[in-house]
C-alpha cells in the first residue's frame, strides 16, 4: 500500500508527486480535514509587492553606481 498526496480540483483527485500505479488500478483515498492549497500552483498576485520609499531610493543608487563602472577595466 502506497500513500499518496493529492488534491481535489472540483472534479477530480490530482497527485502532488508521480504515482507507481496501474492503469485503471483500484486506489482507496481518504479525505483528511485540513484544506491544503496546491503548492505548484501560484498566482501572480504572490510575486509582487511594494517597496518602501527608501528601499526604491537605495536601489535606484545601487543602478547608478553600476554606471560608473568601466568596462575597460575588464
Amino acid at each position: 500500500m502506497e500513500a499518496i498526496q493529492a488534491y481535489y480540483n472540483g472534479s477530480v483527485f490530482v497527485p502532488l508527486a508521480p504515482v507507481k500505479a496501474k492503469l485503471n488500478q483500484q486506489a482507496l483515498i481518504t479525505i483528511v480535514g485540513t484544506v491544503k492549497a496546491n503548492s505548484s500552483v501560484k498566482r501572480y498576485s504572490e510575486f509582487y509587492g511594494s517597496l518602501s520609499s527608501e528601499s526604491y531610493l537605495e536601489i535606484i543608487k545601487a543602478l547608478k553606481d553600476t554606471e560608473r563602472i568601466d568596462l575597460d577595466e575588464w
